[in-house]
């Protein structure tokens, strides 16, 4: 059994930062590539950012370029998401999105985490 838990969301208000963090839990040998998504209110999911096993890869959405940062701690199974220059468009719920993790009883496909949720005001 693998789980996935965001946390870290908050309110702040525009041009304020936040660090989200994602961990990953279970009998877990390794995660390939993970994600973070994000659903604003009446809008449906987007992708923000990717980043790949090795964390040497990653890609960013155009409305978030320059502004978030994605990383990785292998070694704790964890992903954090750094967000600065916050925009009241950034307010959404965030998940963490694992599309294959290995574990010791095999792999476990497109894991996610319940989400957190990211408030900006102005």
């Amino acid at each position: 059994h693998v789980q996935l838990m965001e946390s870290g969301g908050g309110s702040v208000q525009t041009g304020g930062s936040l660090t989200l963090s994602c961990a990953a839990s279970g009998s877990i040998l390794s995660i390939n590539a993970m994600d973070w998504y994000r659903t604003a209110p009446g809008k449906q999911r987007e992708l923000v950012v990717d980043i790949t096993s090795d964390g040497t890869t990653t890609w960013y959405a155009d409305s978030v370029k320059g502004r978030f940062t994605i990383s990785r701690d292998n070694a704790k199974n964890t992903m954090y998401l750094h967000m600065n220059d916050l925009l009241p468009e950034d307010t959404a719920v965030y998940y963490c999105s694992a599309p294959i993790i290995l574990t010791s009883r095999g792999p476990v496909y497109d894991s996610w985490g319940p989400g957190t949720q990211v408030t900006v005001s102005s």
